[in-house]
């Protein structure tokens, strides 16, 4: 159940800080907090996104290398979770990797495998492997306590992250989180459009966020999938949640996240969602938010310097 009252005063903390004001309401068994922008004040640090950086190879025995960016600094440290064929060089994993110089904290970013520069083939890829991809990260790269912030279907697997390492996860922020969504979609299709995905063994989607306007998803990628999905009991996750969704998403549907909140069996989970927006939620504003609470879990959580 989302905790009731917490995100506006989560929300009003954090946004006193970075030029937003805040409302809230009540709604379903959560709390929905509405954030309107300040437009004469923005984030100095935003136009300096987009830098260029090297980039390191996590090696893993019979795996392949993982590429990373490492940022070294006090805890909680953050690590980014890119959405469906992403990588690290989004608008918001560069945002963020700003936003975490500005305080001095422990940032990563990188990239799936068959995805970005990540070793792999992508057409081989599975939302398990892309399970061991996250829990390598955390496992062999990160130090101290973590908060993981899942983009899209990085929202799936932060989830999968922090029920597997729950004593590293100390808090989430997901944003348009895709739980079950893939494997919801194709359920949903008729059984004889189900039966041609299977023949073919290819789903294809069309997508405006992709340069061919449409996504090819291997059929094996869904019927994997299904192993992992998580709305169909509670979901066994103990530490701070936040799930930020704006109401234009027409990719996954905002509903999804007040889904997610009810599943979750932690009490300190909130859902905050934007009127307008749509589903990379990379604009200005949405980014602003998107630290913003990341600042205020860090500032609700014990920081120790590394």
């Amino acid at each position: 159940m989302a905790a009731v009252g917490m995100a506006a005063a989560a929300a009003k903390g954090a946004c006193r800080r970075w030029s937003w004001t805040a409302v809230s309401c009540g709604f379903h068994r959560g709390l929905c907090t509405l954030l309107v922008r300040n437009p004469e004040k923005a984030p100095r640090w935003l136009p300096a996104c987009r830098r260029k950086s090297s980039v390191s190879f996590l090696s893993r025995p019979d795996l392949p290398k993982l590429a990373y960016k490492k940022l070294k600094g006090k805890s909680p440290g953050i690590i980014f979770l890119p959405g469906f064929i992403s990588n690290m060089m989004g608008t918001k994993a560069l945002a963020i990797e700003e936003f975490c110089k500005s305080l001095g904290h422990a940032y990563i970013r990188f990239d799936y495998s068959g995805i970005g520069k990540s070793e792999g083939n992508f057409e081989e890829c599975t939302l398990g492997k892309w399970r061991k991809d996250v829990l390598s990260i955390i496992d062999d790269l990160a130090e101290g306590p973590q908060i993981l912030v899942g983009s899209s279907l990085g929202g799936w697997l932060m989830f999968h992250a922090a029920i597997a390492r729950p004593q590293k996860v100390v808090a989430l922020v997901g944003v348009a989180a895709a739980v079950d969504v893939l494997v919801t979609k194709f359920n949903q299709l008729p059984v004889e459009v189900q039966k041609e995905i299977e023949l073919k063994g290819v789903w294809s989607i069309p997508s405006k966020y992709s340069e061919e306007g449409v996504y090819h998803i291997q059929h094996s990628f869904i019927q994997e999938a299904k192993h992992h999905c998580l709305l169909h009991s509670p979901i066994p996750v103990n530490c701070p949640v936040r799930l930020l969704h704006c109401m234009e998403d027409d990719v996954v549907p905002w509903h999804t996240s007040v889904q997610v909140a009810d599943r979750v069996v932690s009490t300190n989970v909130d859902v905050i969602l934007r009127k307008h927006g749509d589903h990379r939620m990379k604009e200005k504003a949405d980014i602003h938010l998107l630290v913003c609470t990341i600042d205020d879990l860090i500032d609700r959580l014990s920081t120790v310097v590394t």
